[in-house]
């Protein structure tokens, strides 16, 4: 049975792994990440999300430094999240630049982008001390999950303060019936999340101002959602600050 909750405002954090891959693609210095990190902040976004991968065909771990001083300086109230899989030299590289939340993807270095959750069977006690060693830094932990009621509790047991679903199975259908599983499948895995009383719940991937609403509506108190790729496709039409604008005003927030 679904739950009363109150619905809420969700934050919105701007990936601009996008960005940072089209400036990658000639040995020239733009678009300049920190100038479109700056606007998409001023435009009222609530935070900046990475994935620097081990290939740095996007992010490059040189752009962390400068993106953390960007917020650190500039936007002290929003937030910095850097994603991806722990090896250690990611685990360093987090623990150097400081965000205030890491996301923990089970990525391998090939894929171009993430496409599942982690097995907390398979990964549980893995994930554990590294959740520790980034918690005593004062970094918050998420993990991403997919759609499975039985996740939540496990995610909190492997050192969670929050879980990031993986929309991608919700965001991709065409069928109307599927739509409507994959939602009721989320719905009951933030039931699940929810009772445990204190792991926030985001979500990302494929997320779109057509899809969202649908999304809240199914999590009414979702805290935070990290969207890159539509948002940047929607920015070449209508430029960044117009794009983040759009996706608050889906989001609850007055803009």
């Amino acid at each position: 049975m679904t739950q009363a909750v109150a619905a809420r405002p969700t934050l919105l954090s701007v990936n601009v792994n996008a960005v940072a891959y089209l400036r990658n693609r000639r040995e020239v210095p733009w678009p300049d990440l920190i100038d479109i990190s700056r606007a998409i902040l001023q435009a009222g976004a609530h935070g900046i999300t990475v994935h620097p991968r081990p290939d740095e065909r996007h992010i490059r771990f040189s752009d962390l430094p400068a993106l953390s001083r960007l917020i650190a300086e500039e936007f002290p109230q929003a937030e910095f999240n850097i994603e991806g899989y722990p090896t250690r030299h990611f685990i360093d590289l987090v623990l150097e630049n400081k965000p205030h939340q890491v996301t923990l993807v089970p990525d391998t270095p090939e894929q171009s982008t993430s496409d599942h959750g982690w097995d907390f069977a398979a990964d549980g006690e893995m994930l554990l001390p590294i959740a520790e060693e980034f918690k005593a830094a004062g970094i918050r932990v998420s993990y991403f999950v997919d759609a499975n009621p039985a996740d939540p509790a496990l995610a909190q047991q492997a050192g969670a303060d929050r879980i990031e679903f993986y929309t991608g199975p919700y965001a991709d259908q065409t069928d109307p019936d599927a739509t409507i599983r994959e939602l009721e499948m989320i719905r009951d895995t933030a039931n699940e999340a929810r009772a445990l009383g204190n792991l926030m719940m985001n979500a990302g991937h494929d997320l779109t101002v057509e899809n969202l609403p649908r999304l809240r509506q199914a999590i009414p108190d979702l805290a935070e959602v990290s969207i890159g790729h539509g948002l940047t496709a929607d920015a070449l039409m209508l430029g960044f600050p117009e794009a983040v604008r759009r996706y608050l005003r889906v989001l609850g927030h007055d803009a």
